[in-house]
């Protein structure tokens, strides 16, 4: 990914009909290291949609490498080719999603060197077979999940799965509560809202499972609710607090799933993507019967 910055700076506001504003150690994202205070205010501006604005001042401003976070003031310039970035990890023979839960197991049902009797010389076949619990890799939860009387994978429709255009909310490191404050600047309606944690770098891990993995709260789920989310995903273990604390409550998924918005879970390689300006995908075979199931996850950039 390209090197990206932001301006951390104080900002003061005066305005044309009277009163002002004040900034202290704001951060924008801004297009590269060498910009002005003029380009600065502008993009200052706008990414606030402040009106009658006569006069920006700039102080203590300073640049800093790091990955934008979303916002109205930075032009992204032509756009790139297009681009698939893998979301998903990969299932082994054996692997670890949830401590405690049994991994793939990955076999032969039929080999290659079985199936040459069956063919003319020279053609042969190999069949695999895999058995696995649903909650393995990279997966989807529907409302059956949950609940009931939810739809299941069958029920789902395609437009909650796939081609949705993505919103990525990058969490501050050291976050372990996703809450409804830290959703409220972004427009979630109609989107894959994915929440970018970094915890999949414990994927596989011991500390995947650690009682500090982040999560959304319930307050926080509803608050996606409420804005129409389409669909909500992470690169935690959990969307919802696994941690003793949480006494088994899960109002992440409750609240989601009851309102027909399908969650993935662990989620990996967010990092890849820019907070705008994607295509998400996640569809699960069609089984009927089933709550949750492994899915490729991807996003198309350009």
């Amino acid at each position: 990914m390209a090197e990206q910055y932001r301006a951390q700076f104080d900002a003061e506001v005066t305005f044309a009909n009277g009163g002002g504003l004040r900034t202290e150690g704001f951060r924008l994202d801004i297009p590269g290291r060498d910009i002005g205070d003029d380009e600065l205010a502008a993009l200052f501006v706008r990414h606030l949609g402040l009106l009658m604005v006569a006069e920006v001042r700039i102080d203590r401003r300073t640049i800093i490498e790091e990955p934008h976070k979303g916002g109205r003031g930075v032009a992204t310039g032509a756009p790139s080719a297009r681009r698939l970035v893998e979301l998903s990890h990969v299932i082994t023979d054996g692997m670890t999603t949830l401590p405690g839960w049994p991994g793939p197991r990955i076999s032969d049902w039929l080999t290659r060197e079985a199936s040459r009797p069956n063919y003319a010389p020279g053609v042969e076949f190999h069949v695999a077979r895999i058995d696995m619990i649903a909650n393995t890799g990279t997966y989807l939860d529907t409302p059956a999940h949950r609940w009931a009387d939810g739809a299941d994978l069958t029920g789902t429709p395609l437009d909650r799965l796939a081609d949705l255009p993505g919103l990525l909310v990058r969490v501050p490191a050291g976050t372990r509560a996703v809450d409804r404050l830290l959703l409220a600047p972004y427009d979630v309606a109609g989107r894959a809202v994915l929440l970018h944690t970094g915890w999949d770098a414990h994927f596989g891990t011991d500390r995947y499972a650690a009682p500090e993995a982040p999560y959304l709260t319930g307050d926080a789920a509803r608050a996606l609710v409420e804005a129409g989310a389409a669909l909500v995903g992470i690169d935690s273990i959990n969307i919802d607090d696994m941690s003793p604390a949480a006494a088994g409550e899960r109002p992440a998924h409750s609240a989601l799933l009851a309102a027909g918005i399908p969650i993935v879970e662990h989620l990996t390689g967010l990092d890849a993507l820019p907070p705008t300006g994607f295509r998400f995908t996640a569809a699960p075979p069609r089984v009927a019967g089933m709550g949750t199931f492994p899915v490729r996850a991807f996003a198309v950039l350009g």
